[in-house]
């Protein structure tokens, strides 16, 4: 019922007569159901950006390391000149 609420073929207030439901009560649930959608999409937005900025950490931890290991080479060949 939902589904049909949310595909707009018909108006609130055919829907209500052809489901026996108050038109406020498919109004309550068709705004609920898209309140609690962006809920989630926020939910699953933040998750991506926490893995891309996890993903992005450890790129640059692999960098520093890459990094520290040509400093110390640099360093250590230039005491034997």
């Amino acid at each position: 019922m939902i589904l049909e609420a949310l595909k707009e073929r018909e108006t609130i207030h055919q829907l209500s007569q052809r489901f026996e439901i108050h038109p406020q009560q498919i109004t309550n649930w068709k705004k609920d159901y898209l309140d609690k959608s962006l809920e989630i999409k926020d939910v699953k937005s933040k998750k991506e950006s926490v893995e891309s900025i996890a993903r992005e950490k450890e790129k640059l931890y692999e960098k520093i390391v890459k990094l520290q290991m040509e400093v110390d080479f640099l360093k250590k060949i230039s005491n034997y000149e």
